[in-house]
Formats: structure tokens, sequence, C-alpha cells
């Protein structure tokens, strides 16, 4: 009998998850690994060789192979990335304070060059003489470049041209905004741009080392990774377009909570070590965000699940505000290696500081907390600042303490750019050090958990006493704060999706009464609608207390831990084209999109071009990806007001939907 047996792997920050299924028996194996950033192809050889241990079957097996991630979510939401030149084409520099641009941008190089198009597809003239001009030495200090032409959806021809002139002289990747979205709206398309420049580097070395090793095992069956819709695109076009891997973990965990539960109607939280993704999921899928994703306080023009993801993990940063007369504990948004992971792999290196600075007689600002390289590829460090170079030089692959690394005020902002850049990691208390403190998990260095919450009980609050008198009491403390910001997190997303995104259930006075079960003539309470689907390595240790607060049934499924690998071998292939009709003047009919600009006299045949050719390039990018037996599903959108008693087109979207299950090479 032919049995098709498939492998889903999720690299998150923290773990790297496997499972393992056959359509005949669904989950057969599921194992994890820690995530290696230094050298992602360890963290998925032990993901895979434990899988494959645990299910007793031979490499060779495997007739499918999908991958989602959470690491390009996290690396906006923490604001890392490589350093990227944008390149804008007839927009100007006010165009940088729309949509966010210009904090996108930051500190990298922008060029503004002379040309693009108008919305039925006219040029103004190229001029690529600034670029020619600066391109060596912008070369020698960005990783890859973004290039976003005005109007360049209606017409490409000079995106194109800038980005076949870079690559020939640069050898750099280039990102065109035409090959990311069909949408008009060019500031946000060149934002959508740039982040993709920033994220192609880390999105090759994952599925660069995802191949590598299935090669070395010999599978040869096919690689697909997860879009940030729940739809599966080949490995090849991931590294084409990362930005659309932004949510891939958190829309295959929708895809998998679906699978794992039965359940039509949710909550879907997944806690990461970096994130909490919140959906709505209604009648089995998960709700669309039309507008586009936001990740990291930015709006993208990438479709994808309407997740909203926090700053909020069980790695999460533990910060203290001693400016009230009680210490106030708040998590995130930075994502912290703790303390108990890294002396599990540094050992005394954490341990032997952490002890010295418990003896000190005076408590340090940096007390608890370390910096370690993250062990990038030497070329994404290009174009550091000198002082930035020089505390880089450092810092090692061991931990050094920050108290004996920070010799002036200045290189703490030094240093959080040397994180914003994703070359250094902090070691720190967190979440997951607190569980460990209080024995409920244990998969790490519990010594070091607790030395870290001793260490930081000698800070005091207003009041000039401890923060705690036993490590058992702060690490309680840091937990009910994470199940506090879980909820109102999740609260957050649920009002948002009710059209009531403008209560902060972290400000709301009458939330906090509810939240608190608070007493009074008037009391108030509130409840979700439908059930909590808690998933995450850490859920069934966090979600009861999170779905309790919020009245909700809860539900966490055996497979949670690993609910965003089940997701990624159960979706489908989509592709989706858009082909544009405009009329400039009365019988002339333009069609835009798919191929070059054609005119037309009659408006019916520009329909029926249009379509044919969203159909076939639909059709073609879901068969690039790996698509069988596709289904073409065509829809139409037309702007057509009345003008004086006669119909006017402005403009018609021809939209085509190819969908189909992934290809599965077939074994004995």
């Amino acid at each position: 009998m032919t049995l098709h047996y498939m492998l889903g792997i999720d690299t998150g920050g923290t773990y790297t998850d496997a499972a393992l299924f056959s359509e005949k028996d669904g989950l057969i194996a599921k194992a994890k690994a820690l995530t290696t950033r230094h050298d992602l192809s360890i963290g998925i050889s032990g993901a895979l060789e434990n899988v494959l241990s645990a299910s007793g079957l031979p490499a060779d097996a495997i007739g499918l192979v999908s991958l989602s991630t959470t690491l390009a979510t996290n690396a906006l939401v923490e604001g890392q990335g490589g350093r990227a030149a944008l390149v804008m084409i007839g927009f100007g520099p006010e165009d940088l304070r729309r949509d966010g641009l210009a904090d996108a941008l930051g500190s990298d190089p922008v060029i503004f060059l002379p040309g693009g198009h108008d919305v039925h597809g006219n040029e103004t003239p190229l001029d690529m003489t600034a670029l020619e001009a600066i391109l060596p030495e912008l070369a020698a200090n960005v990783s890859s470049f973004a290039v976003a032409g005005y109007f360049a959806v209606r017409n490409p021809s000079h995106e194109i041209r800038v980005r076949d002139f870079i690559r020939e002289k640069s050898h750099l990747p280039v990102t065109c905004s035409h090959e990311l979205s069909s949408k008009l709206g060019g500031p946000k398309r060149a934002l959508t741009t740039l982040l993709n420049a920033r994220l192609v580097s880390m999105i090759d070395r994952l599925v660069g080392a995802c191949e590598d090793h299935l090669k070395h095992r010999g599978i040869r069956a096919p690689l697909m990774v997860v879009r940030g819709d729940g739809a599966l695109i080949s490995a090849a076009e991931a590294r084409l377009r990362p930005i659309e891997t932004i949510l891939s973990g958190p829309a295959a965990s929708l895809v998998g909570a679906r699978y794992l539960t039965g359940l039509e109607d949710a909550v879907v939280s997944d806690i990461g070590g970096t994130t909490t993704d919140v959906a709505v999921m209604e009648n089995g899928r998960p709700r669309l965000d039309a507008d586009g994703a936001v990740v990291g306080g930015y709006r993208t023009m990438v479709e994808a699940v309407a997740m909203r993801t926090y700053g909020l993990g069980g790695d999460s940063e533990v910060r203290f505000d001693d400016r009230g007369l009680a210490a106030r504990i708040d998590l995130g948004p930075r994502r912290f290696v703790p303390l108990s992971l890294a002396a599990m792999l540094h050992g005394e290196a954490v341990i032997g500081t952490l002890e010295r600075q418990l003896r000190s007689a005076h408590v340090g600002r940096h007390d608890g907390r370390f910096a370690v390289r993250t062990g990038v590829p030497d070329h994404l460090s290009a174009g550091l600042q000198p002082q930035e170079a020089t505390l880089f030089a450092r810092i090692t692959d061991i931990p050094v303490a920050l108290d004996q690394l920070l010799t002036v005020t200045q290189q703490k902002a030094t240093l959080d750019r040397l994180v914003a850049r994703g070359l250094v990691h902090i070691c720190g208390l967190t979440p997951s050090d607190a569980m460990h403190v209080l024995g409920r998990q244990g998969q790490w260095n519990r010594q070091a958990a607790d030395l870290g919450m001793q260490v930081a009980m000698r800070q005091r609050d207003g009041t000039g006493k401890p923060l705690a008198g036993l490590p058992e009491e702060l690490a309680l403390r840091i937990v009910e704060r994470l199940t506090r910001q879980s909820a109102e997190a999740i609260l957050s997303a649920c009002l948002a999706e009710d059209g009531l995104g403008d209560i902060d259930p972290a400000r709301s006075v009458l939330i906090d009464r509810a939240l608190n079960r608070q007493t009074g003539i008037a009391r108030f309470a509130l409840s979700l609608d439908r059930p909590l689907i808690g998933l995450g390595a850490s859920a069934p240790v966090y979600y009861p207390a999170i779905a309790e607060m919020l009245s909700a049934a809860c539900a966490v499924p055996g497979a949670a831990d690993v609910a965003n690998a089940v997701g990624a071998v159960v979706g489908q292939v989509r592709s989706t084209v858009t082909v544009f009709v405009t009329s400039p003047e009365e019988g002339v009919f333009i069609v835009s999109g798919g191929g070059d600009n054609r005119r037309f006299a009659e408006e019916e045949a520009a329909m029926a071009e249009a379509e044919e050719r969203a159909s076939r390039t639909a059709h073609e990018h879901a068969r690039a990806s790996g698509a069988a037996d596709v289904v073409v599903v065509l829809a139409r959108e037309i702007d057509a007001p009345e003008v004086e008693g006669r119909r006017k087109l402005m403009e018609a979207r021809i939209i085509a939907t190819a969908s189909g299950r992934p290809r599965v090479s077939a074994s004995a």
C-alpha cells in the first residue's frame, strides 16, 4: 500500500517543533529541539531526528515537508533585521512621513530617483544618475535593497530596471514593491518592501538550513513554507518574498487549532517565547485582515490572518518600576534569553556571575543581565558605527555580564542598537525563570533561575523595602503579571474584532474591576462568548488561569506544543492574482497587471483579456508553488459610477484565486 507521510516543522524564537503525519493515521509523532539562531540547521536537524526516532520511520518515507516560522514576526516585533537601502522612484522626501515609513526606515539609507508612472501606466523618464554614484558605497554597508516606484503596480518597468542594475553591480538581494502587492498606496507598499528586504537574509538562512539537512538525510520531498494567511508556498517563493511569512507561525497555529480541537468558533491564543498571538476563528476559518497585517506597530500590505501580535511570552523581559510606593512589574516587549536557559548552555559563566552579584554589598542597575552574540554571519554586521563596532568586539559567544561590559551610561543605547540589529541577545530574568523557581517547568537550569530571582529581589520599592522576601513570592508575582497581561491582550484583540478597538483593557477602570472580581454596589463582569484555545509549549501552565480570569471555557489540546507544526502540513497552496482594467478616456480601455499593459477599444474585450490573464497567472503561480489539481475561481470588482446619465468605468479588478493541496511524493 502507498502511504503519504508528511512532516511539519515550526521554527520559533526558542524551540523548533516537528510533527509527523500520515493521511491514514493523522498525527504519528511529535518532537522538539532548541532553536539555534547562530546555525538554524542544528535546531531543525535536532527536531527532525527526534521526531523520526519517536515514529520509527525511515527518513526516505517522508513525501512532503512544510515549514512555518515565527522568526520574521519576532524580528519585526523586536525591531530587528538586516540593514537595507530603500530606492524610491518618483517619490519625494515628504512621502516618508506617510504610513510610518520614516519610523520604519530609521537610520537606513534612502535614495530618491526621478521616474515612475501614472495610474494608467504612462511613464515619467527614469534617471538613475544618483543611484549610479552612490551604489558602490551602499553595497558595502547594507545587506539588501528595497525598490518602490510610483504606480509600479500599473507598470513595473522602472522597478525592474533599477532591480537589474543593482543586482548586476552589487550582487545583493533586491525586493521590488510590485512583486509583493497589487494594491495602490505607494508609501505603504514601500514600507512593506523595506521590511521584506530586511528579512531576506533571515528567511534565506532558515530555508537553506532546512534544505541542507533534508538533502543530507536523503529526503527528496518538496519543501513548502506557510504564508501569513495560512496558505502554503514553495520554499523558492518564500525566499523571494519573506515578508509573506510574517504571521506564518500564528497562521499555522490556527489551522492546527482547528484540526486538533475540532472547534468551529473560538478565540485562539498562542504563547511563545517572544510573542502572544491572538485571533478569532468562526465557522472553522480564521478571519483575514483586509487592510493588511499589523506587526511591530507597522501596517503592511501583506494579506494575513486577522492576528494581533503582542510582545509578551515566556521569555519576555521582566521590568520593575519602582517609582511608586509598590513596585510594578511589566513584561516585554523584548525577548530575553532566560537565565535558566543561558546557564544550561554556558554554565559557570552565568551562575558564577550571579553568585558574585549576590555577594556584592551594593545593588547594580545591570545586575542579573548578560550580553551574548547571536552568531549571525559576519556580513550582517556591516555598517556599524565606530562605537557600535567597539562594543560589539567586546561581546563574544560566551555571556558577558552587563555590569562589566557597560562602563559608561551612553553604552546602554549602543547595546540596544546592536540588539535591534539582531547581532546580540540580552540574557536576563523572564517568566520562564519564574516557572522554574515555582517548579512548574524544569527543562533548563533551576539554580540560575533561583539566583536570578534572588538578585532581582534585592531591588527596593518606593518605601525602601525589598521587592520580595522569598524567591517564590517574586516568581508568583511575575506569573500573575503574565496572566493579567495575557488576559488584557486577548481582550484587546476581541474588543477590536467587535469594533471597540478604542477601549484599552490596560487602562479601563471598569475592565480592571471586572477582572479583579471587585465587589461593590455596582458589580462588573465580563466573559468571552466562545472557548479560549491555548496553544504553545507553556499553554498548559498559563492558560487555565487566563481562561478563568476571562470567564471562558479553556481548551488546551494535547499537541498544543506543536500546533504550528501540525498546521503546517494540513494547509493548501493558494495564489491570488489581480489584473486591472481602467479607462483614461472614452473608448480606450487599458489592461494592466500579469504582463505588459495592453489597450482595447471595447470594454468586454479588455475584461476577457483580464480574466484570461489573471486566471493563467494564478494557475501558474499555484503550480510553481507546488500545488496539484489546481482549481481557479474568478471574481470581478467594478467601480463604474453614473456620470450625467452615462456609465463611466473608473476601475475594474479581476481577481483570480487558484488553490490545491501540495504535491506529495509517494513512498511504500
